[in-house]
């Protein structure tokens, strides 16, 4: 039945094209657009769809599609998608889902009104670790949580930034908007939503190239009680270091760690071993630099799940709001965004 399922992706760079061989096991890719002409026509020429520079072009004459992907520069998220909303598609957004609440809220509000599905991309939530550990704080295996941990300690050097929309608030947005949205996402989704926070951050090492911050240290007070921890760096000297997400239970003691959080590095729960948890994915490669685990696979499973049975969407408008509702406290208390140190 999935074979029936149709899509486009608006936004035709790297992500896209990830998305793009994922739909093909999935679906039919039968329209692809892009501002740059070229982009465009080498992913329509490879899937046998049809190229469009014009998103409202494509909206307008692909009545077939089912839903559609947005792959675009951050800043553009909320924009695209309530296009496709409003013209009566489905949407699969990446992260982040937009980078302001107020964009959020509204992308919520036209899924709503057009009765169209809104979905996020938040793959780091399939990693073998991560599942089997939130399944023990479902089922309260862990008791209550007092605590957790988030370190995100990442490199991303001057060619990450060159000739792009990246490193620029209106369309990147900052480094926890595009490095680790998907661990605050975590955050949220194991522990719960975030009631305050005390930061600092500051721009220690790409003052020239990027408009906001590079690091900062966080504390958050959860509402159930607990508290938390966020350590975060795209300075990181010549690669990549660590991922990694501590929790302390009133019954046991996690962590998940590696480079994207893709191992189980630490386990100490009363009458519980976690065992034999799946290789995962490996992690996106960019070339020079490596991004999360690549688990669109997964992404695009719950996709025809949830538009050919009914299934339950992985991560819904609202917790893709709850992200960025974070976030934008943090940076809040961050204050000044290009501040230099």
């Amino acid at each position: 039945m999935s074979k029936d399922l149709n899509f486009a992706v608006i936004g035709c760079g790297r992500i896209g094209t990830r998305h793009a061989e994922h739909i093909k096991n999935n679906g039919n890719l039968v329209a692809v657009c892009d501002i740059v002409e070229d982009k465009a026509n080498v992913l329509s020429e490879k899937y046998g769809a049809k190229a469009y520079t014009s998103i409202s072009e494509l909206l307008d004459n692909e009545t077939s599609v089912d839903l559609v992907a947005i792959c675009t520069p951050n800043g553009l998220h909320a924009e695209h998608s309530i296009e496709a909303l409003s013209k009566g598609f489905h949407v699969l957004c990446e992260k982040p889902m937009a980078i302001s609440v107020h964009d959020c809220g509204e992308m919520i509000k036209t899924a709503e009104n057009s009765n169209r599905r809104l979905m996020i991309v938040k793959q780091n939530r399939f990693n073998p670790p991560v599942e089997a550990v939130k399944k023990l704080i479902d089922e309260k295996k862990l008791g209550k949580i007092y605590s957790i941990q988030l370190n995100c300690f990442w490199n991303r050097n001057p060619d990450y930034y060159k000739d792009s929309w990246k490193g620029t608030l209106d369309l990147d947005g900052g480094t926890l908007y595009t490095q680790f949205s998907h661990f605050i996402d975590l955050v949220y989704w194991m522990i719960g939503d975030v009631k305050s926070v005390k930061a600092f951050g500051g721009n220690f090492h790409h003052q020239d190239i990027v408009e906001f911050d590079d690091n900062g240290v966080i504390a958050l007070e959860f509402y159930n009680g607990a508290i938390g921890t966020i350590n975060y760096t795209v300075n990181s000297f010549a690669g990549n270091m660590e991922g990694s997400l501590t929790i302390f239970g009133e019954k046991g003691t996690v962590k998940i760690g590696g480079q994207y959080l893709n191992e189980l590095e630490y386990q100490r729960i009363e009458g519980i071993e976690i065992k034999d948890l799946p290789k995962g994915n490996t992690a996106n490669n960019y070339g020079k630099y490596q991004g999360s685990m690549s688990n669109h696979d997964r992404v695009y499973e719950n996709v025809v799940e949830v538009l050919t049975n009914d299934g339950v969407i992985s991560a819904n408008g609202f917790e893709g709001l709850k992200t960025v509702e974070i976030i934008d406290k943090i940076y809040q208390q961050i204050g000044n965004r290009n501040k230099n140190v």
